[in-house]
């Protein structure tokens, strides 16, 4: 985990090249404990990204020491989601901090859900932070934090949109409706140092990070590329094999015209 990195000038969130937002919402509280630094104090107010990669917080406030935090999913353990009989549901857990993440340690962390949410949000935390975790391998330490090289530019990021050619799980966004609001989210073209729900082409840990992902040119499709991009948009998610999706063969062939018909053409 890294502190005072995810964030541009006046609030903006900001995400790497081939990362994608899961879940958004504006109305969450965080608490830690653990941590003596005074950028730790306090409860922060603010916005919680998910992404494909990691949970990023950003502080409403501008005057607070911590304005932004980032999580990896492969910085997390312990996390639990809490339904106490009084007072609002919420997520609790430990994060390490990323070598040259601007802190060390680990820290505790509390993230409340003041308008619902919480047990939606978690459980889609949950499972990318454990399809993240298959795809990285298991060290001491978390990947190093890397400033990113270049400048960063403001992005249009879908909301709630599978990865281009990723056809897994994708949690739903009915409780949380709401995408980010425009020109408040930006990206580098620096690809994250980290796995992700996807991971990493090639390579299942983090040294080599994946290339840029950009939306393919439109095609114009034939008929047997038209039915397979319909198989692909069958595909369906095995809870018991969180790292594959089953895409189901498509049916380029089609049946033979009846006997009459050949002959007419063939007369033809």
């Amino acid at each position: 985990m890294s502190l005072n990195t995810a964030h541009v000038q006046g609030g903006g969130c900001l995400i790497h090249a081939g990362e994608c937002i899961i879940l958004f919402t504006d109305a969450v509280t965080i608490d830690f404990h653990g941590q003596d630094g005074r950028a730790f104090h306090g409860s922060k107010v603010g916005k919680l990204f998910l992404t494909t990669h990691r949970l990023i917080f950003i502080n409403k406030s501008d005057k607070d020491e911590l304005l932004s935090f980032s999580m990896p999913f492969v910085t997390l353990k312990d996390v639990e989601l809490e339904q106490p009989v009084f007072g609002s549901n919420y997520i609790k857990g430990k994060v390490r901090a990323q070598p040259n993440g601007n802190w060390v340690g680990e820290a505790k962390f509390k993230l409340i859900f003041k308008k619902g949410g919480a047990i939606d949000f978690g459980r889609a935390m949950l499972r990318a932070a454990s399809m993240a975790n298959n795809n990285y391998p298991q060290m001491d330490n978390p990947p190093p934090y890397a400033p990113p090289e270049g400048p960063y530019y403001m992005a249009d990021v879908p909301y709630g949109v599978p990865p281009p050619g990723y056809y897994g799980w994708m949690p739903s966004t009915e409780a949380f409706p709401d995408a980010p609001p425009p020109q408040s989210v930006y990206r580098t073209d620096m690809p994250p140092p980290y796995p992700g729900i996807i991971g990493f082409a090639g390579n299942p840990g983090y040294a080599s990070a994946p290339p840029a992902q950009t939306a393919p040119p439109p095609q114009l499709f034939n008929g047997q590329d038209a039915k397979a991009a319909e198989a692909a948009q069958s595909a369906y998610f095995d809870p018991n094999r969180p790292q594959m999706a089953y895409v189901p063969p498509p049916s380029y062939y089609e049946l033979p015209p009846p006997y009459k018909e050949a002959e007419n053409k063939k007369n033809d």
